[in-house]
């Protein structure tokens, strides 16, 4: 019988650093969708089969905290992991605030963002 595989979604408005994550969290197993803005994410249609949602904090149209405080307006309350390059002690509690399981600060080494994601997707 073969198992469907976990579905973790990313939104990064850099492609680069969203097909990286993709290639990464593949090779882990899972299966990823992509998206380059919030907005986008809002109408994905897999979005309620996600198990986990990776978010960059800084994004042109929505930052990932906004994000978040969009998906649980709407009563969707998903793991979410956000990503970051100045993981500052302010932007973890507004984080937090929000909804974010943890905050990873870029670059993302070994297997820090997976670790993050089993234990996301464990507690859910």
């Amino acid at each position: 019988m073969r198992q469907d595989k976990t579905l973790i979604l990313v939104v990064d408005d850099d492609e680069a650093v969203r097909e990286s994550l993709k290639f990464s969290l593949e090779l882990e197993g899972v299966e990823v969708g992509l998206c380059q803005a919030g907005q986008e994410l809002f109408s994905h249609p897999r979005l309620a089969a996600a198990k986990c949602l990776v978010l960059d904090f800084k994004m042109p149209d929505i930052d990932g905290i906004g994000v978040l405080q969009t998906l649980r307006e709407r009563g969707i309350t998903l793991p979410a992991i956000l990503i970051t390059g100045h993981a500052t002690a302010a932007l973890r509690q507004r984080a937090a605030e929000a909804g974010a399981i943890d905050v990873l600060q870029k670059p993302l080494l070994g297997t820090v963002l997976f670790d993050s994601i089993r234990q996301a997707t464990r507690a859910s």
